[in-house]
């Protein structure tokens, strides 16, 4: 089958794909979406790991199914001469190259950047990683929780004294590894059409999730004083911005609060006619905070989910409910921006997703294909490349 991506921004650019597991597959995913033919490249004794991950449907992990679609699939091994040889070939064909081994095994392999740039010096070498290609923790393993916590995002989420809470999601693999992979990808592009050549780009998970800190590094950087967590103003330290639980008694529901800004919180007072809270916005102390968290509770106690977030679609109230995953096929602002789409897939059947997240005007990007099987992409690829090939050796 002929898959020829036919719409998205960087339809024509061709990346070998060697990630596994979560951070480098959504990342070339994404770019997938937004039309680069990516081929997904795995050893035939060990292909990607997540497709082992349960759940299944039929046999196929929603994992696998959930990172790598719009991508094709190319069994190769590439750690014999034969493969090797042919992984090169394939390489003088692509722009990107994004891998996610620790620093030197594909050297090993003599599939390192300098080889690869002596066969095309036009290349862009996309290296992701924990800890970066140099340091002295370059060479450790480590997963998202290990990033988080180096890198300090870890020691400010949570309750006042209490043990940091582990995030409900991905933030190191994903905020500092997927999109850290695309944005770096893009950017040695750009730099390629002015310098004409290619060059190795250094992704480090824990480095790309540092500038989640920039807000509370600016507050300890300005004060010296090291911010504790749940005091922080924009994770628990204003009683006009967090999260409250509503009247709902069939399960436990809960809305945002977003009013920050002084006019929407007096706006907010005077709908619920508590004038006397405009002052809570104002520097407190954590008891004084505590008590006014406990107060607006009260209020929010008095209303279900559904009436708060009426009154706050109503009056621009910057009120807006905390959804569950099965909750968001039925938002109408979510639906209108198709960020839950279903695909067909051959063996799994219909399957749920996120959608595209970025749109584009005139080169609309979109879920191409759903993703492929194991290899099924292998013979058509590699004919591309004029020869009979053991992939499978």
């Amino acid at each position: 089958m002929s898959r020829i991506p036919t719409t998205g921004p960087l339809c024509g650019l061709r990346i070998l794909d060697l990630t596994r597991l979560l951070p480098g597959p959504l990342g070339t995913m994404l770019m997938a979406d937004m039309g680069a033919e990516v081929l997904k490249i795995e050893h035939p004794a060990s292909p990607d790991y997540v497709r082992m991950f349960p759940p299944h449907i039929n046999g196929e992990s929603v994992n696998y199914l959930a990172y790598n679609r719009s991508k094709k699939s190319v069994l190769l091994d590439y750690t014999t001469d034969e493969g090797r040889e042919t992984f090169l070939k394939l390489i003088e064909t692509a722009d990107v190259l994004v891998e996610q081994f620790r620093p030197g095994y594909l050297d090993r392999l003599g599939l390192g950047y300098a080889v690869a740039r002596a066969r095309n010096a036009r290349i862009i070498y996309v290296s992701v990683t924990g800890y970066g290609q140099t340091g002295p923790y370059a060479h450790l393993a480590g997963h998202d929780l290990n990033y988080l916590g180096l890198s300090g995002v870890l020691s400010l989420t949570g309750e006042p004294d209490q043990t940091p809470v582990m995030p409900g999601v991905q933030l190191a693999d994903i905020a500092g590894g997927s999109y850290g992979c695309v944005m770096a990808t893009l950017a040695a592009v750009y730099a390629r059409q002015q310098r004409g050549e290619g060059q190795h780009v250094d992704v480090s998970m824990t480095d790309c999730v540092m500038p989640l800190l920039s807000v509370a590094h600016a507050l300890f950087a300005g004060t010296g004083n090291v911010p504790e967590r749940g005091h922080l103003p924009l994770s628990g330290g204003q009683p006009n911005y967090g999260v409250y639980r509503c009247r709902d008694e069939d399960t436990a529901r809960y809305v945002v609060l977003g009013t920050l800004e002084p006019k929407f919180w007096q706006k907010f007072c005077t709908l619920v006619d508590r004038p006397d809270w405009l002052g809570f916005m104002l520097p407190q102390s954590p008891d004084r905070v505590n008590q006014c968290q406990q107060l607006i509770q009260q209020l929010m106690a008095e209303r279900t989910q559904a009436e708060w977030v009426k009154l706050g679609t109503e009056h621009d109230l910057l009120i807006t409910p905390v959804l569950t995953l099965n909750e968001l096929a039925d938002d109408p602002h979510l639906q209108a921006r198709q960020m839950i789409v279903t695909q067909p897939h051959p063996v799994a059947g219909p399957v749920a997703g996120v959608g595209v997240p970025i749109k584009f005007s005139e080169t609309p990007a979109q879920p191409a294909w759903s993703a492929p099987q194991l290899g099924e992409d292998t013979d058509a690829i590699l004919a591309q490349l004029g020869g009979s090939f053991n992939r499978f050796s």
